[in-house]
């Protein structure tokens, strides 16, 4: 595991600290700005806030998870999560290509990074 990208990520956790960074995971590449684990979940728990009671119910325990994550953010650390994120196989538009999303990875699955995103955008 890269402690450099180790070191990102629990600024990301501890501090809120954000970065444009692009990952090479596998041949693709995933561009996005890292957020903590807790900005993640509960960015993800509402999406199920507004739906039936199995819905409400996850949306619930992603909120405790969340705030789980911020007690134990000095921890080991196993994911990476980025907002705004995109995944590039090949010469391909990337994938999504529209709208904002969060991406949580292993961080033991990532062969290398760079600082900065992807932009198609000219």
């Amino acid at each position: 595991m890269d402690d450099i990208l180790v070191t990102f990520v629990k600024a990301a956790n501890n501090y809120d600290f954000s970065l444009d960074i692009t990952l090479n995971i596998k041949g693709a590449l995933v561009t996005g700005t890292t957020i903590s684990a807790q900005e993640y979940l509960e960015g993800i728990s509402h999406i199920f806030e507004e739906g039936n009671d199995v819905s409400q119910a996850i949306s619930e325990k992603l909120a405790e998870a969340s705030d789980s994550a911020k007690e134990e953010s000095n921890g080991d650390i196993s994911y990476i999560h980025l907002k705004n994120a995109q995944v590039y196989n090949g010469d391909a538009d990337p994938t999504p290509s529209d709208g904002e999303f969060q991406w949580r990875g292993k961080i033991e699955e990532v062969d290398g990074f760079f600082l900065g995103r992807i932009s198609t955008e000219e």
